[in-house]
């Protein structure tokens, strides 16, 4: 086995971004890095001894996840909680991503089709976002950080390192062996072993120094017959962010820009360029690239520094927003948010007319529907063209097929995220943080089939593509176009299933693989009022230990956290009222009901009752009470052994 070469190929990104120190002299060599600690002249005071420090660490798990916002996450709380060891490496202090305080992006999904409905995530993100509603009721970004932090560390099975950056791959072949992992609050080179490794990170360095083929720019419209690209391809990548704050002090406040400002006059600006609600962050403050988009980051950020200030100067001191003279900056961002760098190829490339022509894949995971949102690639730079080009509204969602979240020709790489295998076209849909989370959430799932069966990846899109969707649609993803039909739900062969009133739609619904009304199709059950009750019964008693419901959280409500706490038909600030908080499960042996379980605090939609293994003949489900509903809507009802 050999390590890649990784001060001769991997470190120019590495030392650049300073996560690899060295030592100050003017011939230092490969042998100075600090991990080695050849010169580490060490004397503990405490213990009256010299020498040197630990610094390298070897350890590991069945998964390792690199990156860790919406995808990341998904991605390693579905490995660990399908029963995988899984690691989750994020290289900042915080997770979220774009989402986490240090950048303040709206957790979007598919929020608005055409018909002017939002056609929500379910599944891990869902319950992320849920999890939020309780725990941060005053919609704060750096609380946010600290949810997402107890989400992910309470999974008994998941290891968080904060701070620790993927630098190298270590290889045998076309399998990634370990990752090289620096992290930097502790000086600690990690050598990290796994079966599968999973990158989310966006950029994914990992990734690209395992010898990952990848692609970055425009293709040309010739190579995927789309619509809406250049001509010719190019290098243009859609540019990063920087948004900032501010807040109404009650008394007039002068703005004196910083020594860095670029100015900005709006003159020859695009109409498209708003300053609607201006004071929550503008997201066309944004600088692209037709270069090395990485290499350029610090550059471009230092730029958008400039520009935002200069954008600020202008809305305080042009005289042109009136309204303007009593806020003052009260957050301004440090670290922009990138939409695009590296895309990995796979066995298969999502391209435009995938998602404009609705194409059903065999392998369909997850779904999306944001707008063709490309952004213009000269962003700020570029101010007589819109924004963005918004060149496609969906009237429905699209399917994402799995051949696209594993690496063609390195065995053992998945990815999710901005990242995976697309065009640039159509990653200007994919890349909103919802849908890629539901790549996150596939591909952790489909580690853990990897580890039990010890296959790779494109083993189980060839061969255990069914059971990958059955887990995942089992998990609360919803997949268009494809119903569950798990062989092993008791629920499906019931003899009789009925609730105790009906308001509209059918209690036979909850077994009809289908857990959400969409296409025009109501596919729940609900009841007139509260209390209710659902019955299912079988000529013959079964063996039972498990439920799992699926109630209503309305999907065609958003949930993501706003700057402006919008609260409004399309976007609600607080949990959904729909959703189920209290109910019981009973259970009939020998004729006589038996309490099994209550739930007095439900917190999420998929709920679920486990119990010790019991013979029964019938179960009911008792719902007491919503979050403020006057009826109960439910989607699914699943049984098991």
């Amino acid at each position: 086995m050999q390590r890649r070469d990784f001060f001769k190929k991997g470190t120019t990104a590495a030392i650049a971004a300073g996560v690899i120190p060295l030592v100050a002299s003017s011939c230092a060599s490969t042998q100075d890095v600090v991990y080695d600690r050849k010169l580490d002249k060490w004397y503990h005071l405490g213990t009256g001894k010299t020498g040197m420090p630990s610094r390298k660490k070897t350890i590991g798990y069945d998964v390792a996840v690199i990156g860790g916002g919406a995808a990341g996450i998904c991605a390693a709380v579905a490995a660990a909680r399908n029963g995988s060891k899984t690691v989750l490496v994020q290289d900042r202090p915080v997770l979220g991503g774009n989402a986490s305080s240090e950048m303040r992006v709206h957790l979007n999904g598919v929020n608005q089709l055409n018909n002017g409905e939002a056609e929500r995530e379910t599944g891990i993100i869902e319950e992320m976002l849920l999890h939020n509603r309780f725990e941060n009721e005053q919609e704060s970004f750096p609380i946010f950080d600290h949810v997402l932090y107890d989400f992910v560390v309470r999974e008994p099975n998941l290891t968080l390192m904060l701070n620790t950056q993927a630098v190298d791959a270590e290889m045998k072949g076309d399998i990634i062996k370990s990752a090289l992992c620096w992290q930097a609050t502790t000086e600690i080179l990690y050598t990290i072993n796994a079966h599968i490794f999973i990158d989310c990170s966006g950029d994914g360095l990992l990734a690209a120094t395992s010898g990952a083929e990848y692609r970055t720019g425009r293709e040309g419209k010739a190579e995927f017959n789309e619509t809406y690209a250049p001509d010719e391809p190019d290098g243009w990548q859609m540019g990063a962010t920087l948004l900032m704050s501010s807040k109404d002090m009650g008394r007039p406040i002068k703005y004196s820009p910083p020594s860095y400002v670029i100015k900005y006059t709006h003159e020859g600006a695009s109409l498209k360029r708003k300053f609607a609600g201006y004071h929550e962050g503008i997201w066309w403050i944004e600088v692209g690239s037709e270069g090395d988009i990485i290499a350029d980051f610090e550059v471009n950020r230092h730029k958008l520094m400039g520009y935002l200030h200069g954008v600020w100067d202008y809305i305080k001191n042009s005289g042109k927003f009136p309204e303007a003279e009593n806020l003052a900056l009260d957050w301004v961002g440090s670290l922009p948010g990138r939409r695009e760098s590296r895309r990995f190829i796979g066995d298969y490339i999502v391209s435009e007319k995938d998602m404009t022509e609705y194409k059903q894949f065999e392998d369909a995971i997850a779904f999306g529907g944001w707008s063709l949102d490309e952004h213009n690639p000269g962003g700020i730079e570029n101010i007589s063209e819109p924004p963005s080009y918004f060149h496609h509204h969906f009237d429905e969602v699209y399917q994402f097929p799995f051949r696209a979240l594993y690496s063609k020709n390195v065995s053992n790489l998945m990815f999710a995220g901005r990242n995976v295998s697309q065009t640039h076209i159509a990653l200007s849909s994919s890349r909103i943080m919802a849908t890629c989370a539901l790549m996150g959430q596939a591909v952790g799932t489909a580690a853990t089939i990897c580890n039990k069966k010890n296959i790779l990846p494109r083993e189980v899109a060839q061969k255990h593509i069914n059971e990958l969707q059955e887990q995942i649609m089992r998990d609360d993803v919803f997949i268009p176009k494809r119903p569950a039909n798990d062989p092993n739900d008791l629920a499906r062969k019931a003899n009789l299933i009925f609730g105790s009133t009906t308001l509209s739609g059918d209690a036979k619904n909850l077994t009809n693989g289908i857990s959400r009304d969409i296409d025009g199709a109501i596919n729940h059950w609900q009841s007139d009022g509260l209390s209710a009750e659902l019955q299912l019964e079988w000529e013959l008693p079964i063996a039972l230990s498990s439920v799992e419901i699926k109630c209503d959280t309305n999907v065609k409500r958003n949930i993501m956290m706003r700057k402006d706490s919008r609260n409004d038909d399309l976007y609600g600030n607080a949990i959904p009222p729909e959703m189920l908080k209290s109910l019981s499960l009973e259970g009939r042996v020998n004729g006589v009901w038996q309490n099994i379980g209550d739930i007095k605090e439900n917190r999420t939609r998929l709920i679920k009752f486990k119990f010790d293994s019991m013979n029964v003949t019938a179960i009911r489900v008792k719902m007491t009470e919503t979050y403020g509903a006057e009826h109960v809507k439910l989607f699914e009802i699943r049984c098991y052994a």
